[in-house]
């Protein structure tokens, strides 16, 4: 994939996270290439869980957010879609504040199911956690 078709991509991706979950936490895809695409998130008071770190959910949000746009890049989306089947995070650091990113790998591309290995990292490239997402694929019938 040369770097006009990844900016191209990317570009798509983070305009249809207007007025969605994605926008609302700053989510933002940044990189993409064979097997992976990459989002980041900021850390900050409103992704904190009480105890001041950041919250558990914000993680799985970001994680099932960068694996649900892998599946869909693999898909003609004229005639398939995907959707979540079941999403698995363990987390292994707590962050405060910096910036939080998420690579989604592909396991699995089958016919109707893709299974996606995910790892969110730190600033410092340390772990924070990591994931596993499986998606179905669905044909519209609507088209």
């Amino acid at each position: 994939m040369s770097p006009e078709q990844a900016d191209r991509i990317l570009a798509r991706l983070n305009a249809t996270n207007a007025d969605t979950l994605m926008s609302h936490l700053g989510i933002e895809y940044t990189a993409v290439g064979e097997g992976y695409l990459e989002a980041s998130m900021p850390v900050t008071a409103s992704h904190h869980q009480p105890m001041g770190i950041l919250h558990g959910g914000a993680s799985a949000a970001l994680a099932e957010s960068v694996g649900s746009a892998a599946s869909a890049l693999q898909l003609d989306l004229d005639r398939q879609f995907a959707v979540g089947l079941a999403l698995d995070i363990n987390h292994l650091k707590s962050l405060r504040e910096g910036c939080v990113t998420a690579r989604a790998e592909a396991i699995h591309l089958g016919r109707s199911t893709h299974l996606w290995d995910i790892r969110l990292r730190d600033e410092k490239d340390r772990t924070i956690a990591v994931s596993r997402l499986s998606m179905m694929v669905l044909d519209r019938k609507d088209r």
